[in-house]
């Protein structure tokens, strides 16, 4: 115990080092709330392992195509709305630090990302300590962390920022697990699989990936998974199996040997390996006898090579205090603010904060990290240094244009869907505008942006997919697949506008209080839009105002200003969008 009361004096001695953020992995998720850090002057640190950030990319993806979409042009020179297609680039101040800089492929190779990765931190001159790993965090108390190296040096951090990602290859309890390959371990030299019958566990991306750089070289490629494939452009999740990766369906389906199968959990089976080759069977001796009955049995043939495609997991063994397994024994347990659920002070960046969207939105890759690290940060500054959540005050007349320009703008609202939103406090003559904010925080949004919102309404407006419109049994290229009138916005099934009105701002009322968002007062979805631009009059701006004007139970037309004199000079009342002109008169 000495040590808690020595360590504050090692600090002013500089024999410790001592920081206010400890941020563990120069990943995207570590470089880019390191970005914010930077930028704000704050004490802090990366600690990165490899010698170069973005280590990760060096192995994977291991046939080096990446599968996030680097679309360079749009039409547009709106930078913002570019973002809304750019799957790679992190935030940033300078337009040289796009990713689009640095390739124009489509799906670029994953080589490239690390040439990126590190130019983004050198320019903006991120204070990262390379080739050290933390082996262990220990929390003393709150507000106080040691970390201790893999030189047994110490570091005393108030609070410790996870970007470690998922690093840990997931291995079953399986009898005969290893006579599989891992794909962290398998050869990527294609003649290796000449002429070889492959059995592919898992049915993910890095499966498909795995299936499509080998599958013209082979016998055959079977895969097993727990259910029926899901396809992303299916369900509009980016985490299912991506067109880019899925040419083997085609000589499943044309019958061309390659095959897929469901067979529940994986632990119910064990691996064989017989004078023949490689078997999967069922581990129940019984039941195997059982199967091995049916003559047409799809397992009855032997493989040459087995190959584990199951994903990764979050490594907890760094941490002293309990970490346990987490959301799906996959992510750690988080709060909606980014904080450990079992450590306190400890907040996690990067891919591992999809337990808070898992499956809903893109909170587990680049495009939608890199907004819940400004989330983040925004939180941070609020909760330590007592500077409230950015925002824009402007009069009740800009409401209208305000709205429409953000609507049709917004990245991190649109890559983020369901998961942020922004947020409009208005009182009678004038609003404030704050972006981006987690929409699982809505009823503690005074706690966690520091504003007062008494006697104040709100609007929360974010973008969603139509409830049905997902889903592997759904056909989402059906001819009436899009709304194309006004009257049947409720009914948009691509991603679109809505906005909920409350009179007072939602409050948690209780702790088994945990919907997302409350019935609102007033409900507006605008129509979804082929080329998702809203802002054309007739179809989607006038109907947007006319529910802000019943929200607000007031007209927002746009007055001359002598229109506004000649109204106050002659009417007891005058409109509301004439107050700013008048007080300024």
């Amino acid at each position: 115990m000495m040590i808690e009361y020595i360590v504050p004096f090692l600090c002013i001695m500089s024999v410790v080092q001592c920081y206010k953020y400890c941020v563990i992995g120069a990943g995207p998720g570590g470089v880019q709330i390191g970005f914010y850090l930077q930028k704000l002057g704050r004490d802090y640190i990366i600690f990165e392992r490899s010698n170069q950030a973005g280590s990760f990319f060096e192995k994977y993806p291991r046939h080096r195509k990446l599968i996030s979409i680097n679309k360079r042009h749009t039409g547009s020179t709106n930078k913002e709305f570019n973002l809304r297609h750019d799957w790679n680039s992190l935030l940033g101040d300078d337009d040289q630090m796009l990713f689009k800089e640095f390739s124009k492929e489509m799906f670029p190779p994953a080589d490239s990302y690390i040439s990126y990765i590190n130019t983004y931190a050198s320019y903006y001159k991120l204070n990262i300590r390379y080739n050290i790993e933390i082996k262990n965090i220990r929390k003393m108390r709150p507000m106080w962390f040691l970390l201790e190296d893999q030189h047994n040096n110490l570091t005393h951090c108030n609070i410790v920022i996870v970007g470690t990602g998922l690093s840990l290859p997931f291995k079953p309890n399986v009898t005969g697990i290893e006579l599989t390959d891992g794909y962290e371990d398998i050869s990527t030299f294609g003649p290796d699989y000449e002429g070889k019958s492959v059995l592919i566990l898992g049915r993910g991306n890095s499966a498909f990936e795995t299936a499509q750089a080998i599958y013209d070289r082979t016998n055959y490629v079977h895969m097993i998974g727990r259910h029926r494939i899901r396809l992303a452009w299916e369900t509009h999740y980016v985490g299912d199996i991506r067109a880019i990766n899925n040419e083997i369906l085609d000589t499943y389906q044309l019958k061309s040997l390659d095959g897929f199968l469901e067979y529940g959990n994986i632990e119910d089976y064990m691996i064989v390996r017989k004078k023949d080759g490689l078997y999967l069977t069922d581990a129940d001796e019984e039941a195997a006898k059982i199967w091995g009955q049916f003559e047409n049995d799809p397992l009855q043939k032997p493989y040459d090579q087995i190959i584990r495609c199951l994903g990764f997991r979050f490594d907890t063994s760094i941490f002293s205090n309990q970490l346990s397994g987490g959301y799906k024994g996959k992510y750690p347990l988080i709060t909606p603010d980014y904080q450990s659920t079992e450590i306190p002070g400890i907040y996690i960046v990067g891919t591992a904060t999809h337990s808070l969207d898992h499956r809903k939105s893109a909170g587990g890759f680049i495009h939608g990290f890199r907004y819940s690290a400004r989330a983040l940060n925004k939180i941070l500054s609020w909760r330590y240094h007592g500077e409230t959540w950015p925002k824009q005050a402007y009069s009740i007349s800009n409401l209208l244009p305000v709205t429409v320009k953000r609507i049709n703008e917004a990245s991190g609202i649109y890559q983020m869907f369901g998961q942020l939103v922004d947020v409009i406090l208005i009182n009678s003559i004038s609003f404030e505008y704050f972006e981006e904010f987690p929409v699982n925080l809505i009823r503690q949004f005074g706690q966690i942006t520091g504003e007062p919102i008494t006697n104040k309404s709100m609007i929360v407006l974010g973008l969603e997919y139509g409830e049905d419109y997902h889903g592997p049994s759904e056909d989402v290229f059906r001819e009436d697949r899009a709304a194309t009138e006004p009257r049947y916005a409720h009914l948009s099934n691509f991603l679109h506008p809505v906005l909920y009105f409350y009179h007072v701002p939602p409050k948690r009322t209780s702790y088994l209080d945990k919907s997302v968002l409350p019935i609102p007062d007033k409900l507006f979805h605008l129509v979804e839009d082929f080329h998702t631009n809203w802002h054309h009059n007739k179809t989607h701006v006038q109907h947007l105002k006319t529910f802000l004007e019943n929200c607000l139970s007031q007209r927002l037309d746009a007055f001359q200003n002598t229109d506004c004199l000649l109204f106050a000079l002659s009417r007891r009342s005058v409109p509301v969008t004439c107050y700013h002109y008048l007080k300024s008169a």
